[in-house]
């Protein structure tokens, strides 16, 4: 099977998060009481879990596209000075160079 083909899978997958949400909520709740805020994310997981169980199956035209791939950190530190050596400025050209 393809990506995205696995659909009871893929359902099953966002159940188990939505469950894994419903309990958090629940101790918030526990830990809050009866809030606005509470009441609202109650409200959102619930109406979460009914948005999916009116899904339905997948429109069989549609062709799922590719995953995106998950981003790769670049540390925030200095370059090695030498990684440059050679190197042209852009716009300004080689150091040792110049124009005619």
């Amino acid at each position: 099977m393809g990506e995205g083909t696995n659909s009871p899978g893929n359902i099953a997958a966002v159940v188990r998060a939505l469950e894994g949400l419903h309990a958090a909520v629940g101790k918030l709740s526990q830990e809050y009481g009866d809030t606005l805020g509470i009441r609202r994310l109650v409200s959102d997981v619930a109406r979460l879990s009914d948005d999916l169980a009116e899904l339905g199956p997948p429109d069989p035209r549609h062709r799922p596209g590719p995953v995106p791939e998950e981003l790769e950190e670049i540390p925030d530190v200095e370059y090695d000075a030498s990684m440059w050596t050679d190197a042209e400025h852009e716009g300004f050209g080689a150091p040792d160079r110049h124009a005619p």
